[in-house]
């Protein structure tokens, strides 16, 4: 296990990588100190753990990678792609095309059911859409079953699961589509340890399988061993 990858500079980057990063900060409003972040070299199909305690910049981070704050200092590539010089709608786009994002508050659509919201990233992007196989709707039927979300569950509203299905359904839809790369904030902190491991195996099965790099965040230093990479971040003083 890899514990601090080294960096030789992103101008030109080497193929193969999911993420290249280089120097990131970031510092928010009225925030005494920036945040700063360890430089990152996560080779493609491979899965890589961050951990860090609470305010270490976690989700901050993830924030930056997926393209949803701008970058203020530093430089990165996404799946060989400069993100941190793309406009706002470059790196929608590019979120909505190549990543797939399970978010700490998972932000399903209430209004949808199970299999629709498996289906939103077909809906949202055509490069999603055209890589479902053998059908969007096969695909996400196959997700659903591979995370034990069983059938009698797929029409009912999102709000009747329970929270460690809701879970699993926003892995399925991260994984929806094939994206090369998958994002994960603290997707296990409501769970016990046993619902924990299955979780972080399944999820990272349904990975592999699909050739998609993994970038998960966590304060849980018991799922390192999951991982093929790890990196910490430390507590802002």
């Amino acid at each position: 296990m890899s514990r601090a990858p080294t960096f030789h500079g992103i101008h030109r980057p080497e193929s193969g990588y999911a993420i290249i990063s280089r120097n990131l900060g970031f510092r928010w409003p009225a925030q005494a100190s920036a945040l700063t972040f360890p430089d990152i070299r996560l080779p493609q199909g491979e899965s890589l753990f961050l951990r860090g305690p609470s305010g270490s910049g976690k989700s901050t981070l993830l924030s930056l990678l997926s393209g949803l704050s701008s970058l203020q200092a530093g430089e990165f590539h996404i799946l060989g792609q400069a993100a941190s010089i793309l406009s706002r709608r470059q790196r929608d786009r590019l979120r909505a095309d190549h990543m797939g994002v399970i978010f700490q508050q998972l932000n399903l659509v209430p209004y949808l059911n199970t299999l629709q919201n498996t289906l939103l990233p077909c809906t949202l992007s055509k490069t999603r859409r055209n890589q479902a196989h053998p059908s969007p709707a096969d695909e996400a039927r196959e997700l659903l079953t591979a995370l034990a979300i069983p059938e009698s569950h797929w029409q009912l509203p999102i709000t009747r699961l329970s929270l460690g299905q809701q879970q699993r359904v926003a892995a399925a839809r991260a994984l929806m589509g094939n994206p090369a790369l998958i994002l994960a904030d603290e997707p296990t902190s409501a769970l016990d340890a046993t619902n924990r491991d299955r979780f972080v195996d399944l999820l990272l099965t349904q990975a592999r399988k699909r050739q998609a790099s993994v970038l998960l965040v966590s304060h849980d230093e018991a799922l390192a061993p999951c991982f093929d990479h790890e990196l910490s971040l430390e507590e802002l003083p």
